[in-house]
């Protein structure tokens, strides 16, 4: 009787056989869960296996096949074509290179081939997981001038211990240093600090979106323009402006002499007159302190107004003297030119803000500064004695005879007597 063969040396001899193999079709990936920062390129290592005999017709990677409908190659779609890469070949090796990879390429995807045979056609179940995340910089909601602040450069994919990262402020690298650490530390802050903040990992090429580090700090000393400029008359419009650096926004009050007149950065005063001279102050505060303006004066000037005439004695004049008149006003810059008139005529009849009458009549002054002038009402000034004067001489005039017979008349009996 013959002995049979050991079933493993029975083996070892169909193996030897042209044409027999114990491979199946199969697909092996390694890992099968990838996680990628966003704009970076991704290798999804892949190998497969088929009987021997088999001949590879066609080999392709592609993404959410659905079932009764021929899964598509994504070398063949415009949204992978540019971007993935095959680095196998038709034998055993199936590895791609998926690069600038976005949020949209979070998929699984697999491997298919098809060989010569009828039962030639695989594709690898379950496929490649792959997970594309963006960096987040973790900064605190409220920071206050003089905190210590803590910003954290994070990713939902476990980054390497060897991980170097890079900080940006306002889209300029932030230091030359670059830190293992994925933490920035700020020692007392200051609002110079304030900025968009987006960190990145060296060796890749995506920054992570910005996030605002918003510093809040008092207001600074305000200060206090007046437009225009120059010199304020009655009637034009002046505006008072606040300007003070704060964060949060300051709240901004106006205040004249030390009374509230008014709200908000700009103080208008339309229609300026003498009454709103003054010195003027705004306080900006809000919730970490208040701080006032240093006092700006607005000096309105004006023309004469309220001009009157004061008459100094009793307004009559006697013989040999006269009335002084003075002329006084309100104004901005005072007035220093004053004209004198006498009622009904057109003529000045003197300057200076003093004039004296020496005759009766109706008199009454005009002052002028470079913004107007103006003119009093008129006054009396009566003449009674010096016209009762008057009489008396004409009186000596006309009977100047008789009384120098009279005199010497007295004269003679007065001789006489002796």
């Amino acid at each position: 009787m013959s002995q049979r063969p050991a079933p493993s040396l029975l083996l070892l001899f169909l193996l030897m056989i042209p044409g027999v193999s114990s491979a199946r079709l199969g697909v092996s990936y390694s890992p099968s869960h990838i996680c990628a920062l966003k704009d970076s390129s991704v290798i999804m290592n892949c190998t497969y296996t088929y009987p021997t005999g088999h001949r590879i017709r066609k080999v392709f990677w592609t993404k959410n096949p659905v079932k009764g409908i021929d899964p598509p190659d994504l070398s063949e779609d415009p949204e992978y074509s540019q971007r993935l890469q095959y680095l196998g070949d038709k034998q055993h090796i199936c590895t791609i290179r998926l690069s600038h990879v976005t949020l949209k390429d979070s998929h699984m995807y697999y491997f298919k081939f098809i060989t010569d045979k009828d039962d030639g056609r695989y594709i690898g179940k379950p496929g490649v997981t792959l997970t594309v995340t963006d960096l987040q910089v973790e900064s605190p909601e409220r920071v206050t001038e003089g905190d210590s602040v803590r910003l954290t450069c994070k990713s939902s994919c476990t980054l390497t211990d060897r991980a170097t990262f890079i900080w940006y402020r306002n889209s300029q690298p932030l230091t030359e240093r670059r830190d293992r650490n994925n933490e920035l530390l700020l020692q007392s802050v200051r609002r110079e600090d304030a900025g968009r903040y987006s960190c990145a990992v060296h060796g890749h090429n995506h920054i992570s979106p910005a996030v605002q580090l918003n510093v809040r700090y008092p207001p600074v000393n305000p200060v206090i323009s007046i437009s225009p400029s120059g010199e304020i008359v009655s009637g034009d419009s002046v505006t008072l402006i606040c300007s003070s650096d704060s964060n949060p926004p300051a709240e901004i009050s106006w205040f004249k002499r030390g009374t509230f007149v008014g709200s908000g950065r700009i103080f208008n005063i339309s229609k300026i007159s003498s009454d709103d001279s003054g010195e003027y102050k705004c306080r900006s505060i809000n919730e970490h302190e208040e701080k006032y303006s240093d006092a700006v004066t607005l000096n309105v000037m004006y023309p004469p107004r309220s001009v009157s005439v004061l008459i100094t004695g009793s307004g009559e004049i006697v013989s040999g003297d006269s009335v002084t008149l003075i002329c006084s006003s309100d104004s901005n810059p005072p007035a220093l030119n004053f004209s004198w008139f006498k009622e009904n005529e057109s003529s000045a009849v003197g300057s200076g803000q003093s004039f004296s009458a020496l005759q009766s009549g109706r008199f009454y002054c005009q002052a002028h500064n470079q913004h107007g002038s103006q003119r009093s009402d008129a006054v009396t000034v009566t003449g009674e004695a010096f016209i009762n004067t008057l009489l008396y001489l004409h009186i000596i005039h006309q009977f100047g005879e008789l009384i120098m017979m009279i005199f010497l008349f007295q004269f003679i009996m007065e001789l006489v007597g002796m």
